[in-house]
């Protein structure tokens, strides 16, 4: 109602339609200054032109960009976001090898209490602070859990999502835990369902099974494979599970 009054008033008075822009800009950077009224986003600035806005600044985590960037994103009259908010992490100097340490452990125990964490497998890369996610998970709140928990760590500048989730299956959940079940049921393989950071990880997507995650011998990789492709309706069964100590890049 405001922005029709503001028209018929410019149109009465004669006023340029720039002069009508450039009233609508600074509402619009009111409106997203306001939004984005919080300690986390202290550090940030806004400028408007046009309906589009600019945030600079610098956030302590990629979330608060994040969160930045959607709630921009939902003001009225809102036309685009330029998101250039650099993340310093906190003032932490985080090396990539550290990040990727302390993200590795993270992710491992992940969703543990949720009867998930064997059905999911997750890599990531870290460069320049740059987090990549690849890999499938068994659901859409797994996804979800383990962007969050890196969006939410200091150091991590950008988040590449390249994660998989396994299509719904009742047919592959079945699969999923008859898997489970001789591969943990057996003696030499019941010592990685201990601990769930050291889990064999156990993918089904339409009945195709992947294991991975590492072992501490070749025995127990074969093993494991041989156990897999004991389950019925099983199309096909690829073992990545790599040997303590031969792990890839090592």
């Amino acid at each position: 109602m405001r922005s029709i009054k503001l028209i018929a008033l410019a149109a009465v008075l004669g006023i340029a339609p720039m002069m009508y822009a450039q009233a609508n800009d600074a509402q619009i950077q009111a409106d997203v200054q306001h939004a984005l009224d919080g300690k986390r986003f202290s550090g940030v600035q806004v400028q408007v032109q046009n309906g589009v806005v600019m945030l600079t600044g610098n956030v302590a985590l990629y979330s608060a960009k994040e969160d930045a960037d959607r709630k921009a994103h939902h003001r009225k009259d809102v036309r685009a976001v330029r998101n250039m908010i650099e993340v310093n992490g906190g003032g932490e100097n985080t090396s990539d090898a550290y990040l990727q340490k302390k993200l590795s452990e993270k992710l491992a125990v992940d969703r543990v209490g949720y009867g998930t964490t064997a059905f999911n497998n997750l890599e990531l890369g870290v460069h320049d602070g740059v987090v990549t996610l690849r890999g499938t998970m068994y659901g859409p709140s797994d996804k979800d859990s383990a962007i969050s928990l890196v969006e939410n760590t200091p150091g991590v500048r950008d988040v590449i999502d390249e994660i998989d989730v396994a299509p719904t299956s009742p047919m592959d959940d079945q699969i999923r835990m008859a898997e489970a079940r001789a591969i943990y049921g057996e003696p030499a393989l019941n010592k990685y369902a201990l601990d769930p950071a050291k889990s064999i990880r156990i993918t089904v997507v339409g009945g195709h099974v992947t294991l991975n995650g590492v072992v501490i011998s070749e025995g127990d990789k074969n093993i494991a494979g041989i156990k897999a492709n004991t389950v019925p309706g099983v199309f096909s069964v690829v073992n990545n599970l790599q040997v303590e100590g031969h792990e890839r890049g090592k």
